[in-house]
């Protein structure tokens, strides 16, 4: 039995950036970038953020997934009911096994009852700090596509040139608590672990471009019951440039005045922070550059390492 359960309330903010990639293509809209047509504004779903780092995990820490792309003996794809026969149909041994399972819970039908685990951790939908630029890219390829063509076919495919993009997350210790998901602080460092490198390490055709640049995990008290909430809505970007005209992230500032002052207001409730920067991203606070140990020297810090 996990010895290491989680016991605090925390909250993570996450900033990661793309160039000339498509983050998160809409299947029911050309697989456009999802794009908020009102404001400009790039959305990656939570789903996506998951699925990388569910990957990450599987493919580089050799951990076991449940919602996994997994083929029977004659190539479909295995449903949630196949699955679950791997493990038993015993959905306590998903659990105990599947890291996404303790991390995201879970929808899992078994012997006519259907078993639904709220996961402890959840994340809202990543919104880009900035306007970004929908780009459509034509090209062409060598290969003809089929016997009869003699030329190569017409590719096309939409991107941003650019997007800095924020994601805000909660790790609920009474969701694991109360319905005896044994998610250990292991898992919750596997999964920042999976947050940065599995970002980083989205090397394929629509995804290559991606870059973590911060991560924040604000670790409260044991029993206080509380977040300050929304922290992705406490920082904001600074730029010379237009917003559609970024295009690096050596052109962009990020004020972090408001989330400074935010845990400085409730600082009596937290008992540590961890976090990780890239060395390229540049802060301010009061309108000043600083450095994030700088920005919060009065609280308890823990440099991530991975």
């Amino acid at each position: 039995m996990a010895t290491n359960l989680i016991k605090n309330r925390s909250e993570i903010l996450f900033l990661y950036d793309v160039k000339d990639t498509n983050p998160n293509g809409d299947p029911m809209d050309e697989n456009k970038p999802r794009i908020d047509e009102e404001t400009g504004i790039n959305i990656v779903t939570d789903v996506r953020l998951k699925r990388t780092i569910r990957d990450y995990l599987y493919n580089y820490k050799g951990q076991e997934i449940f919602i996994l792309e997994i083929r029977d003996e004659k190539g479909n794809l295995k449903t949630k009911e196949q699955r679950l026969e791997d493990f038993k149909n015993d959905p306590s041994e998903v659990i105990t096994k599947c890291i996404d399972v303790r991390l995201f819970g879970a929808t899992i039908a078994v012997k006519d009852k259907t078993i639904v685990l709220t996961g402890p951790v959840q994340f809202k939908f990543g919104r880009s700090l900035h306007k970004v630029d929908l780009t459509y890219i034509k090209g062409t390829t060598v290969m003809p596509s089929g016997a009869e063509k003699r030329q190569g076919t017409f590719t096309e495919r939409y991107i941003l040139p650019y997007s800095l993009i924020a994601f805000y997350g909660i790790v609920n210790e009474n969701a694991a608590k109360y319905q005896n998901i044994s998610l250990t602080e292991e898992d919750i460092l596997l999964m920042l672990e999976g947050i940065w490198n599995g970002t980083k390490n989205l090397i394929s055709g629509s995804k290559f471009g991606q870059m973590p640049r911060f991560l924040m995990q604000v670790i409260y008290k044991e029993n206080f019951n509380f977040y300050i909430g929304e922290l992705d809505k406490l920082i904001s970007l600074k730029t010379e440039k237009r917003d559609e005209e970024i295009r690096h992230i050596s052109e962009v500032k990020i004020d972090i005045t408001n989330l400074v002052n935010a845990l400085n207001t409730h600082k009596e409730k937290i008992e540590k922070i961890r976090f990780k920067t890239d060395d390229r991203v540049k802060f301010i606070k009061n309108g000043i550059d600083t450095n994030l140990k700088e920005a919060l020297e009065s609280f308890t810090l823990d440099e991530l390492n991975f």
